[in-house]
């Protein structure tokens, strides 16, 4: 496990090193994370549950993230109250939603393989109806021009998300017994083969270890949020759920994966300021350092 971890830390710090030496800077990554998001991930999910054995207790996890996520957004309104609106939405939306498919996935791989993947994948589609739901209307509501959103808006984006969109039909096919061509799978699983180096070349892209002195105070406070509560519902959710171990598993560490991509690219689009943007990217670096450390401990001193 760890030579494992070795060559997934080779990679992340190759993506960093490509940064620092101008090979690839920063904005190349939106062209990679396309390429993720629309291409391989799509084919490692259509890989996993075209093979995989989907049961019925698989459906708990993303009820449950969801329900987090709602509890979550609650709790945010409360303890974030007396900051400014702006800050406000930016708290709330850092604090809400999961880094799984380009954190988690190459990771969770290493860790346990394709058994893994078909968790986290069920968690990764609670965790994008939190992101393209909840976050949104948030992040929008505290923006400087208010919520304007509808339903359908929505709606709109849930059915533009391309991993969600393929996690729901291949688990219909799964659920209908229907299988997709071999050729396609074939296809398909050479495809896939590239999401973890890329998914890790990307991670170090958008590492920086630098930040400024007035982001440490806002930034200790959400992440004494984020992980405080990710920590007391995932401990708890694991020794009181009546449920398999693996998914008590993947509902506690899933509760500690980094801050969702979405949340900056939320905050751009509503026009929040550099000050707000520049925070939660550097809130967002700082979760991936700790989460990759939360599933170092776990990988090699818990299983």
């Amino acid at each position: 496990m760890n030579q494992e971890f070795l060559y997934i830390f080779i990679i992340i710090a190759l993506g960093y090193l490509l940064k620092r030496l101008n090979v690839l800077q920063e904005k190349d990554g939106e062209v990679i994370a396309k390429l993720i998001f629309k291409i391989t991930l799509p084919a490692l999910v259509l890989v996993t549950l075209d093979s995989a054995k989907i049961e019925t207790s698989l459906t708990f996890i993303p009820v449950i993230v969801l329900i987090y996520g709602i509890v979550t957004s609650f709790l945010g309104f409360f303890v974030f109250k007396k900051e400014e609106r702006e800050l406000r939405g930016s708290f709330l939306m850092v604090s809400l939603g999961f880094n799984v498919g380009l954190f988690a996935f190459p990771l969770v791989s290493a860790i346990w393989g394709k058994a893994g993947l078909l968790y986290f994948g069920m968690f990764d589609v609670g965790t994008s109806f939190i992101v393209f739901g909840i976050a949104y209307i948030l992040g929008s509501y505290f923006s400087v021009e208010g919520l304007s959103l509808k339903p359908i808006e929505i709606l709109k984006k849930l059915g533009k998300s391309v991993p969600l969109m393929t996690y729901v039909i291949a688990t219909v096919l799964n659920f209908s017994h229907i299988h997709l061509p071999d050729t396609v799978i074939a296809v398909a699983s050479k495809i896939s083969g590239a999401n973890m180096p890329l998914s890790l070349l990307l991670l170090g892209l958008y590492l920086n270890f630098r930040f400024e002195k007035q982001f440490i105070k806002p930034m200790l406070k959400v992440l004494t949020f984020r992980y405080g509560l990710g920590l007391l519902f995932g401990v708890a959710l694991y020794f009181f759920l009546p449920l398999g171990q693996m998914l008590r598993y993947t509902i506690l560490i899933g509760l500690l994966l980094p801050v969702a991509t979405s949340a900056i690219t939320f905050a751009v689009e509503f026009k929040y300021s550099n000050h707000s943007i520049g925070l939660m990217a550097t809130i967002s670096n700082i979760t991936m350092i700790i989460s990759i450390g939360i599933l170092y401990i776990f990988a090699n001193f818990i299983l």
